[in-house]
């Protein structure tokens, strides 16, 4: 549930156009989601690896950390703390809020909605690990029962044949538009590598975390590829690419207003689980990296009753509800994309080094390594450079707060070693 959790948000509610609008034929769309996804299961196959070999609390904190060099581990909780998460998670909230005051007539700016649900989750995870996965468990079940609804419902409203575009012929221009349409799909794929951040937590993570990561990346390429296949079948390559609500285009043409009024709910429950995931994996990275000394030792507290890092949820929780109430998220979501994706390369390769110092493990070990982990760092990169063509202002943005952390490295690592 925590890896699925960390992958399903409200974008593949939305998300399904964007690709139509780059490819039109469904072969070609159905394609770019599958590419994602197996995309993904490499990425997954090698954390699972990962965690075999460095069961750190930490998780990808703990693999640069461990592979490279503390600095680049300690920039990775730094654009974590500040733009990747804390961002994230506030658009996430913000886009929740506008669908909660939709659906329960709420009189409440967005930003102080946003900024209530931030906090409620914040004071359930501080509670325990059992009442913040109970919570997400909980949602993830809403969301994926949700998603089945779209699915079953959508599959039976009539066959949008009329709409089917011509198939495209092979071209450059098509292979380009065709990247161009695997990139949001990757980005729509990202967020399972959270799940690696609990390992510290779990009883067996070298059994638990492998399975988990495989299954869980497995299932969500199924829900992907169910939804596209109904939204395909409802609406057609061209009327999805002429629509920016699929899944309520899809209920509409199905059910009528009742389905509207159903996915605003699903949309939600679905962000709202997000946030909750969010809540429960994110803040173990800024313990460890207060841990190793490196931020604030507040951060490190565990109360005895509870045995979880309640200081680090709270500073996210707090940053996040700032940066909703604030209202800049839109833009900061623009350098999230960019700086993300270098980290998941860099973790990508964290395992030739440890494949080189460390005898590989009997328990797992990467399929088709090292080409198939080559395929998932050049994919991470790709996307990356993607980025910086497309958004070049956003993207060096992003980068500039990332490289604003070597210092305020060093000033940690310096007061470590004269304490």
């Amino acid at each position: 549930m925590i890896v699925m959790g960390g992958i399903i948000g409200s974008g593949i509610f939305v998300n399904p156009y964007v690709v139509a609008r780059q490819v039109h034929t469904s072969a070609l769309i159905l394609s770019a989601w599958m590419l994602g996804g197996l995309t993904a299961l490499a990425g997954a196959f090698i954390y699972a690896e990962l965690a075999v070999l460095r069961p750190n609390l930490g998780g990808q904190y703990a693999y640069l950390k461990d592979a490279f060099h503390p600095a680049v581990a300690f920039l990775y909780g730094w654009a974590l703390l500040l733009v990747m998460q804390t961002g994230g998670m506030a658009a996430v909230a913000v886009t929740f809020a506008r669908y909660a005051r939709e659906i329960g007539h709420i009189g409440l700016p967005d930003g102080v909605v946003a900024a209530l649900a931030l906090i409620v989750l914040s004071a359930i995870n501080c509670l325990g690990v059992r009442y913040g996965s109970a919570v997400q468990n909980f949602l993830m079940v809403l969301k994926i029962g949700a998603i089945v609804v779209l699915v079953v419902v959508g599959w039976r409203a009539p066959y949008a044949a009329a709409q089917i575009a011509a198939g495209e012929t092979l071209s450059k221009s098509s292979l380009i538009r065709f990247g161009a349409a695997v990139v949001p799909v990757l980005f729509a794929y990202g967020g399972w590598q959270t799940a690696s951040f609990m390992t510290g937590e779990m009883r067996n993570p070298k059994r638990d975390l492998a399975r988990a990561l495989l299954f869980g990346v497995i299932s969500v390429t199924v829900i992907y590829l169910s939804v596209n296949i109904v939204c395909l079948h409802t609406l057609g390559p061209l009327g999805l690419a002429a629509t920016t609500t699929p899944a309520f285009s899809v209920m509409q043409k199905a059910i009528g207003d009742k389905g509207a009024l159903f996915m605003a709910v699903a949309i939600a429950v679905s962000t709202l689980g997000f946030l909750s995931q969010g809540m429960l994996t994110a803040p173990r990275v800024f313990f460890a990296m207060a841990r190793d000394g490196l931020f604030f030792s507040a951060l490190t507290w565990l109360p005895k009753s509870t045995r979880v890092p309640v200081a680090a949820i709270a500073l996210q929780g707090v940053l996040a509800s700032v940066v909703a109430l604030w209202g800049g998220y839109e833009q900061i979501l623009n350098y999230v994309v960019s700086v993300d994706f270098i980290f998941f390369g860099l973790a990508g390769a964290t395992l030739f080094v440890f494949r080189r110092k460390m005898t590989p493990s009997k328990d797992h070990r990467t399929p088709g390594h090292p080409f198939t982990t080559i395929f998932f760092v050049a994919a991470c990169w790709l996307v990356v450079l993607t980025t910086f063509y497309s958004s070049p202002q956003n993207s060096f943005t992003g980068l500039g707060i990332l490289l604003l952390g070597i210092p305020v490295y060093f000033y940690w690592s310096r007061k470590k070693r004269n304490a």
